[in-house]
C-alpha cells in the first residue's frame, strides 16, 4: 500500500475499528481469538510471500515482468516493461519489504524498476497508474527523491496525453477508426494524476481525473451499479455509441473483476477529492457486489457474477483479493454496521485466501503466492492460474487490515 494511503488511512482505520466495536459488542461465546488468529495468519503469509517472491526472482529473466504461471506444464509467461502488469511485480515486492524488512525484496524491486523506468515516456497505454504508481509510487512515498518524483510526473504527463475533451475520458485501447473505447479498469490510474496536482500545484492532472470519474460514473454503470466492462464513445460528439464487454461473459453481465475495479477507483477517488458523491458511489458498487445472489459464501467471485456454469464456473482470486483491499479502506469512510459489514466480508476473503485451496505451497507455482485466479476466460488465457496482480491486491490487503487492527 502506498505509504501516502497507509498514513492517511490509519487514523481513519482506528476511527472505523473504534465505531465498529461500538455499534456490535463481541457476544461472550464469540472466540476472543478471532482478529488476533488472522493477524497471525497475515504474518505467516507475508513470510511466504518472501520465500515466494525469491523463488520468482531466480527464475524470472533480467529484463522481462511476470505474468502468470502454468504449473501443469512447469512454464512461466512472461512480458515486457510495456504490458500493463509490469508495476504489480515491483510495488508487491516493496509491500513485502515494508512489512518483513527482507532487503532483498527492495533490492530486486530497484533493479527490475530500472528496467520499467522508459514507460515513463509511454504514451500508448492507459495503465500508467497500474504501472508506474503502484511501483515508482510505492518507492517514492518511502523514500522520496527528486528522480523518482519526475520519473511519476512524466508518466502522469503521458497519461494525460490521452486525455480527450469531447469525451471527458482518457481513451483506454486504441482501436480502429471511429472507436474511443474506455475501460471500467482506468479508474484504477487516476490516483496517479490526483498525485501530480498535489506535489506540482498544477490543477490540470486532477481535473483531468475528476472528469474522467465523473464521465464514468454517468455511463458505465446500470441501475443496479453493476459496471459495463467497455464503452465505445464517438470522439467527435463524446456520444456513447456501444456499451459492452471483452473479457466478461457477455455485455450485459457482470464480469467479477470490472466491479471490483469500480469499487475500489471510486473509493480510491472518493480518499483523493473528498467529494461524497463518489463515497456514495463507492458504497453502492458495494452494496451490488454483496447483495449479489451469486456471490459464494466464502466472499471468493466467479470470475463473472452471471456465467452460465455457476456454481461450475471459475473463481477469481485477483478479483477477491482486489475487493478486499477496496472494502477495508471503503470501511474508514462509514461507520456502524456498514463498516462492519465491510470489514467482516475482507476478513471473510482473507482467510478463505489464506487457505490451502488458494495458497500457494512454499516453493510451488512458480513463486507465485495465490492460486485460481481468471485473466481472459473468453480468450481461452490466464485461466485457473496464478496472476501477479492477484498478488498485489492480496498483499495490500493484509497491510491494510493489520493497520486496521493495529
Amino acid at each position: 500500500m502506498h505509504i501516502l494511503r497507509k498514513t492517511y488511512l490509519a487514523a481513519l482505520l482506528l476511527v472505523a475499528l473504534v465505531a465498529v466495536s461500538c455499534s456490535s459488542t463481541r457476544s461472550q461465546e464469540e472466540p476472543a481469538h478471532t482478529e488476533a488468529g488472522l493477524l497471525d495468519t497475515i504474518d505467516r503469509n507475508l513470510e511466504l510471500a518472501v520465500a515466494q517472491y525469491k523463488v520468482l526472482r531466480d527464475n524470472l529473466p533480467a529484463d522481462r515482468f511476470p505474468k502468470t504461471y502454468y504449473p501443469d506444464r512447469n512454464e512461466y509467461e512472461f512480458s515486457g516493461s510495456e504490458w500493463w502488469v509490469s508495476g504489480f511485480y515491483p510495488g508487491t515486492l516493496l509491500m513485502l519489504y515494508q512489512e518483513t524488512g527482507d532487503t532483498a525484496m527492495l533490492a530486486e524491486a530497484k533493479r527490475i524498476m530500472k528496467v520499467l523506468e522508459k514507460e515513463k515516456n509511454n504514451t500508448r497505454t492507459h495503465d500508467l497508474g497500474f504501472m508506474m504508481y503502484d511501483s515508482f509510487g510505492e518507492l517514492y512515498e518511502m523514500e522520496p527523491d527528486e528522480q523518482t518524483k519526475q520519473i511519476l510526473l512524466q508518466s502522469a504527463e503521458s497519461l494525460a496525453s490521452r486525455y480527450e475533451p469531447t469525451v471527458g475520458a482518457i481513451k483506454s485501447w486504441d482501436s480502429k477508426e471511429g472507436d474511443y473505447l474506455v475501460i471500467i479498469d482506468n479508474m484504477m490510474n487516476l490516483e496517479l494524476l490526483y498525485w501530480a496536482s498535489r506535489v506540482t500545484g498544477d490543477p490540470k492532472y486532477a481535473d483531468i481525473a475528476t472528469t474522467h470519474a465523473n464521465t464514468t460514473m454517468a455511463n458505465h454503470f446500470r441501475p443496479d451499479y453493476s459496471t459495463f466492462h467497455v464503452l465505445n464513445y464517438n470522439k467527435t460528439t463524446g456520444d456513447v455509441q456501444e456499451k459492452k464487454t471483452a473479457q466478461g461473459y457477455a455485455d450485459d453481465s457482470a464480469w467479477s473483476r470490472g466491479q471490483a475495479w469500480g469499487l475500489y477507483g471510486y473509493t480510491a477517488t472518493y480518499r483523493d477529492t473528498d467529494d461524497k458523491k463518489y463515497l456514495e458511489q463507492a458504497r453502492r458498487i458495494a452494496d451490488y457486489i454483496l447483495s449479489q445472489p451469486n456471490l459464494p459464501a466464502d466472499k471468493i467471485p466467479y470470475w463473472d457474477y452471471d456465467a452460465p456454469d455457476i456454481p461450475d464456473a471459475p473463481r477469481d482470486a485477483s478479483a477477491a483479493a482486489i475487493m478486499a483491499s477496496a472494502l477495508l479502506e471503503l470501511s474508514a469512510y462509514v461507520d456502524g454496521d456498514e463498516a462492519k459489514r465491510y470489514v467482516s466480508t475482507a476478513e471473510t476473503i482473507l482467510r478463505t485466501l489464506s487457505g490451502d485451496e488458494y495458497l500457494a505451497k512454499p516453493g510451488t507455482n512458480g513463486g507465485f503466492l495465490l492460486e485460481h485466479s481468471v485473466g481472459h476466460l473468453p480468450a481461452g488465457t490466464e485461466v485457473d492460474v496464478p496472476l501477479t496482480y492477484a498478488d498485489f491486491y492480496f498483499v495490500e490487503a493484509m497491510q491494510r487490515y493489520k493497520e486496521l487492527k493495529k
